[in-house]
């Protein structure tokens, strides 16, 4: 998300009820490429995983201007014929991939889709962005006081009216203004008739990359975006630094003070895929690491580890490696359930993890099996697949859970339940284990986290180096929004 949203919206397609926590959009622009629009569609199926309810794509042709196709649903359904790219040619593109936390359906659902376009004094421009601004409600309150007339509800449009009320003389320095008034966590990207540009907040929560591709040079969320198009990862954007790639290379400012960086350590334990690589470290030796220092933090005796797949699977494999406990596939995931089953009755919607999920009968019976998934929010589908587990004839049932208690609503940019609707936030460990009913259930530490995304001492609270609050409580950025709604308290922001 990129969204501070205004009304509910409910999805036949998603488990809102469900224990994973949803990482809300994916970007990737492209600049100095013949059908920037293909390789943007190419881009966005790789950063799917970041948003699947909806897409949009922008580009810039010298000769026809801008072009803009917004859709509901997967890139592979909308950004995949020939006649839906001849549409968007050009040599700049920006895209864009959405999972929002609510909205409208149908044409009020589309008015949320990313890109933005607009037109400025200076020329036109499209506007996309991850994260989320904690400020929005009250600048969007003083834009619109002074005459703004706002068309959706998300919190990007806010940028694009201070960029349109600014008084400088470029975009890229109106966005540069425009994002000296907001606060929360951003990697935003836009497009001019002759510019890429790209910025990230200043403690550089949400990911960024720069990449290459003979003469054309990408940005993206992921380095698994380039890969997908056979680009040259070049470096990640710095916090608080802004790029802008022009025919004469890439130029980088720093708009903002320097501050501490608070990377979203979540990217690591379910966020980013596995293939790609953050801060110089892959994304699935962090996964696999956290599942060592799991066995060596909760041992248990069993017969089988096996994952909650997919975003269980690298810390089982690094649980089974260190505990001696063989790996097994108990779980085999359904690939094809999704958005494709249109309307689902009552009756078939209740039977929600399993139309996702089946046990491998054979395999678990008689066993006494560590189940190793990413979280547990509200802990739903935990009880949904302990409940599979023990009807497939399995002996025990233990959890080992790859990331802290999510005790503390994320404002940055994820999809998270409100704080009383977490688990962990009014049950112990103990409590969590009789309420899911399972032999045992152990969560990494936080220090056991830190030391598996390569901070060897653990978590140093005296020099915080990445944003945990889901986990801590501890906010890098004070959640101006959700104090004055009374969602927090202050005391819980400082």
């Amino acid at each position: 998300m990129p969204e501070t949203r205004l009304a509910p919206l409910a999805s036949p397609f998603e488990d809102r009820d469900g224990d994973k926590l949803r990482e809300e959009c994916g970007l990737f622009g492209v600049f100095g490429l013949s059908d920037a629009a293909n390789f943007v569609a190419l881009g966005l199926h790789a950063l799917q995983h970041r948003g699947q309810e909806a897409g949009g794509i922008v580009t810039h042709d010298a000769g026809s201007g801008f072009h803009s196709s917004k859709k509901l649903g997967y890139v592979r359904d909308n950004f995949t014929t020939a006649e839906s790219m001849a549409e968007l040619p050009g040599r700049i593109g920006l895209g864009h991939v959405r999972y929002s936390t609510a909205g409208g359906k149908g044409a009020t659902a589309m008015r949320d889709v990313q890109p933005f376009l607009a037109d400025l004094a200076m020329g036109s421009m499209a506007l996309a962005h991850n994260g989320n601004l904690t400020n929005a409600l009250s600048i969007r309150r003083e834009l619109i006081e002074r005459g703004s007339v706002f068309n959706s509800s998300s919190d990007t449009e806010a940028v694009v009216h201070l960029m349109a009320r600014g008084f400088h003389r470029t975009i890229a320095d109106r966005m540069k203004e425009a994002l000296r008034r907001v606060e929360g966590a951003f990697s935003i990207l836009c497009i001019t008739e002759n510019q890429l540009i790209g910025c990230r907040d200043p403690l550089g929560v949400r990911p960024l990359v720069l990449g290459r591709l003979g003469k054309g040079w990408m940005l993206a969320s992921e380095t698994c975006a380039l890969d997908i198009v056979g680009a040259e990862f070049v470096r990640e954007i710095l916090p608080g630094e802004m790029v802008i790639i022009d025919d004469r290379g890439v130029h980088s400012s720093a708009p903002f003070e320097t501050q501490r960086p608070r990377f979203c350590i979540f990217e690591h334990v379910y966020f980013s895929r596995p293939d790609s690589v953050i801060g110089g470290r892959s994304v699935y030796e962090s996964r696999r690491q956290i599942g060592v220092e799991l066995a060596r933090e909760a041992p248990v005796e069993a017969d089988l580890v096996c994952a909650v797949p997919d975003s269980g699977t690298p810390a089982a494999i690094g649980y089974s490696q260190e505990s001696g406990i063989p790996f097994a596939m108990g779980i085999i995931r359904n690939q094809y359930v999704g958005r494709t089953f249109i309307e689902p009755t009552e009756q078939i919607r209740n039977m929600g993890v399993r139309l996702k999920l089946n046990v491998n009968r054979a395999l678990v019976r008689g066993k006494r099996v560590v189940l190793v998934d990413d979280s547990v929010v509200r802990g739903t589908t935990s009880l949904k697949i302990k409940e599979m587990i023990l009807d497939a004839g399995a002996k025990e049932v233990h959890f080992r859970i790859a990331s802290p208690p999510t005790a503390w609503p994320c404002f940055y940019g994820v999809d998270t339940p409100d704080k009383e609707k977490l688990l962990a936030s009014h049950m112990t460990e103990d409590e969590m284990r009789v309420h899911l009913g399972v032999d045992s259930l152990r969560f990494i530490s936080l220090d056991g986290l830190y030391r598996a995304v390569g901070e060897g001492e653990g978590r140093d609270p005296s020099k915080p180096q990445y944003c945990d609050a889901c986990f801590s409580g501890e906010y890098p950025i004070q959640p101006s929004d959700m104090i004055e709604s009374g969602r927090i308290s202050l005391k819980a922001a400082e």
